[in-house]
C-alpha cells in the first residue's frame, strides 16, 4: 500500500500541469454543486419564510352555520397540549366591514387578536412603523397603504360600518407594514375585545391559528388534531392550501439534484478518461515495475491512490471556490435596501457531503484505469517500448 501511494504521488508530480488541470476540473464541479445547492436551499428557505414563516400553518375553524368558535380558550389548551410540535397558537376574530371616506367606500377586514400571542405568528409589533399596537377597546392599527388612501394620522378616528349597518368609531394608535400591499390596504388589527364589541360575538372567535416547529409536518399535525376534535371543527393546513407553492419547491429541489448529478457525471468521465490516458503514458514504467516484481494489485492501487489524491485536492479547492462564489453573490446581488436577493444557506452538512462525494467519485472514476493497469503484460510493454 505504501509503495503504491509513493508511486501515485511520483506519477502526479511528474505531470504537474495535468494534475493541476484535473484537480481544478473536480474543484469547479464541486464548487458548482455547493453554490447551486446553497442557492436553491437559500431560495426555498427565504420563500417559505416570507410566505409561510410569518403566517399560520394550521387553522381551526367552526363548521357551524354561524362559523364561530365557542369556549375558544379550552380549544386552544386542548390543541396546544395535544402535540409538542405546536409552538405558537392564538385566537383570531376576522369580520368584514366598510369604511366610508367622502364618496369612496373601502372594504376592510377587522382582525381581532390577542396581540401578544398573534405577534409570535405575524411579528406585528416589529412591523409597526409608526405609533404603537392597539391595546385597549376601540383602538386599531392601520396598514400603511390604507393610511395613504384615507389620509389619516395617529389619533384620528375611523368610522367603521358593520354588515348590520351599525357604525362604530375606532381610534388609530399606529400604522403597520406587512410588506404585502393587499394586506396593508385591507387589514385593520385590533383587540379581541374590540372585535367582540363591534360584531356582538359574545366571547366567540372565528378561528384559532397556530405555527409548528417543522412547517413540512403541518399536514401530519393537522391530521392528528382532526382525530382529536369532532366533525363540528374544520382543520386546514398550509400544505393543503398551497399546492402550487409545494409543486414549485419540489421542482426547485429536483432541478438542483439533476444539476448536481450531471456535474458529478462530468467529473467521473473527466477523471476516468484522463487516468486511462495516464495508463498508456505510464505503461512502460508500469511494465518495468511489474518485471521487477510489483504485483497487479499494487499496480491497480497506484491509480486508486491517484484518484483519491486528486479527489482530496479537488474537494479542498471546490469547497473554497464554492464558498467564495456564495460570498461574492451575496455582496453583489442585492435588493434596493442592500439586503441579498437570496440569502444563501451555508449548510455545513451539505458542504461536507459534497466534499466526501468528490473524493468518493474521484476514487470510483479511477477503477477503470486501475483495472486496465492490472492487465498490462510487462513483457509486451517492454518489447513494444
Amino acid at each position: 500500500m505504501k509503495l503504491a501511494f509513493q508511486i501515485a504521488v511520483r506519477f502526479l508530480k511528474s505531470s504537474k500541469g495535468q494534475t493541476i488541470l484535473i484537480a481544478l476540473g473536480i474543484a469547479v464541479g464541486i464548487s458548482v454543486q455547493i453554490f447551486i445547492g446553497s442557492l436553491i436551499q437559500g431560495l426555498q428557505e427565504g420563500l417559505i419564510d416570507k410566505t409561510i414563516g410569518n403566517s399560520p400553518q394550521i387553522t381551526i375553524k367552526s363548521d357551524h352555520e354561524d362559523r364561530l368558535l365557542v369556549n375558544f380558550k379550552n380549544i386552544i389548551d386542548k390543541a396546544k397540549y395535544s402535540d409538542e410540535r405546536i409552538i405558537n397558537i392564538s385566537a383570531v376574530s376576522d369580520n368584514p366591514a366598510l369604511i366610508k371616506d367622502n364618496d369612496k367606500t373601502y372594504s376592510v377586514l377587522i382582525r381581532g387578536m390577542d396581540i401578544n400571542a398573534s405577534d409570535k405568528i405575524y411579528n406585528i409589533k416589529s412591523r409597526i412603523i409608526e405609533g404603537r399596537e392597539a391595546n385597549s377597546v376601540d383602538e386599531v392599527i392601520v396598514g400603511i397603504n390604507l393610511k395613504e388612501e384615507l389620509k389619516v394620522d395617529i389619533g384620528d378616528s375611523l368610522q367603521v360600518i358593520t354588515n348590520s349597518g351599525e357604525i362604530n368609531s375606532l381610534i388609530i394608535t399606529g400604522f403597520f407594514d406587512l410588506k404585502v400591499a393587499n394586506l396593508n390596504k385591507s387589514w385593520l388589527i385590533t383587540t379581541l375585545q374590540t372585535s367582540d364589541k363591534i360584531f356582538s360575538l359574545n366571547n366567540r372567535v372565528t378561528g384559532i391559528e397556530m405555527q409548528v416547529k417543522d412547517v413540512f409536518k403541518a399536514d401530519e399535525i393537522a391530521l392528528g388534531l382532526d382525530s382529536i376534535f369532532d366533525n363540528s371543527f374544520r382543520i386546514t393546513n398550509w400544505k393543503a392550501e398551497n399546492q402550487e407553492l409545494l409543486s414549485g419547491l419540489s421542482g426547485q429541489s429536483i432541478s438542483s439534484i439533476m444539476i448536481q448529478v450531471f456535474v458529478l457525471i462530468a467529473v467521473v468521465l473527466g477523471i476516468a478518461s484522463v487516468l486511462a490516458i495516464t495508463v498508456l503514458q505510464k505503461s512502460k514504467q508500469l511494465g518495468i515495475l511489474k518485471a521487477m516484481g510489483i504485483k497487479d494489485r499494487t499496480a491497480s492501487m497506484v491509480f486508486i491512490f491517484e484518484g483519491l489524491i486528486l479527489g482530496f485536492l479537488g474537494a479542498i479547492l471546490g469547497v473554497t471556490i464554492g464558498l467564495l462564489l456564495g460570498y461574492v453573490f451575496t455582496k453583489f446581488a442585492l435588493n434596493p435596501d442592500g439586503s441579498p436577493i437570496v440569502a444563501l444557506n451555508a449548510n455545513y452538512g451539505f458542504i461536507a457531503f459534497s466534499a466526501v462525494t468528490a473524493i468518493t467519485v474521484s476514487t470510483i472514476a479511477a477503477l477503470i484505469p486501475a483495472w486496465r493497469s492490472s492487465k498490462l503484460n510487462p513483457i509486451e510493454v517492454i518489447k513494444n517500448g
